[in-house]
């Protein structure tokens, strides 16, 4: 399981530092209305992903039991879904820190608007049903108890990556914007890893 947990934990980290709405929302929040403002809305999208996690811990526990080769099929599906992150991780034209305004909002619209934007993120969807039922053993330990191990790395390594992003928000968008190069190093390092993790994620649903 350790190994599965340092490869989950890798494409966890891929994940959040890949540009999509939490980053943006996030350093946007950060950049016009504040460090508070942009820790706010990280809780709110931490509430979304353990959503997320218990909604996939007892769905993908009960659909192992039910389905005998529903453990493959989503291996396969993971596998296919890192393989399409990976090309848009390269192909992005765009740099994803070119934030704009957004209007100030009370911390308790903060929150709800972190947890609402997590939760109709397609990327984390995706992370939990398609991803992360293939770093569990179904012959290990309980399916439930692997199924949160997972999902707690999940969340630590994203509301880590996030705080950084938050608290750092200012010089940080400014030294990706001037550096072009050190973001096209990013997008291809990020697509190698996915295809990697993609290459090797069809090789053992083989054997």
């Amino acid at each position: 399981m350790d190994t599965s947990l340092f490869a989950f934990s890798l494409i966890a980290l891929g994940m959040a530092l890949t540009p999509g709405p939490n980053m943006i929302y996030l350093i946007s929040r950060s950049l016009c209305q504040g460090r508070t403002a942009g820790l706010v809305s990280l809780a709110g999208t931490a509430l979304g992903f353990v959503f997320y996690m218990f909604c996939a811990a007892f769905g993908i526990t009960a659909l192992l039991m039910t389905i005998p080769l529903a453990y493959d099929v989503l291996k396969i599906a993971g596998a296919l879904y890192l393989i399409y992150l990976g090309w848009k991780a390269i192909s992005s034209p765009q740099s994803p820190f070119e934030v704009h305004s957004v209007q100030s909002y009370s911390n308790s619209k903060l929150f709800l608007m972190g947890f609402l934007t997590n939760i109709l993120n397609p990327k984390i969807a995706m992370m939990y049903l398609a991803l992360l039922p293939q770093f569990i053993q179904p012959h290990e330990d309980a399916v439930l108890v692997q199924t949160l191990k997972l999902g707690f790395v999940q969340i630590t390594v994203s509301l880590l990556t996030n705080a950084f992003f938050i608290f750092s928000a200012s010089s940080f968008t400014q030294f990706l914007n001037r550096h072009v190069l050190w973001l096209k190093a990013q997008k291809w390092f990020m697509g190698t890893v996915f295809f990697g993790l993609a290459t090797q994620i069809i090789l053992s649903s083989k054997k």
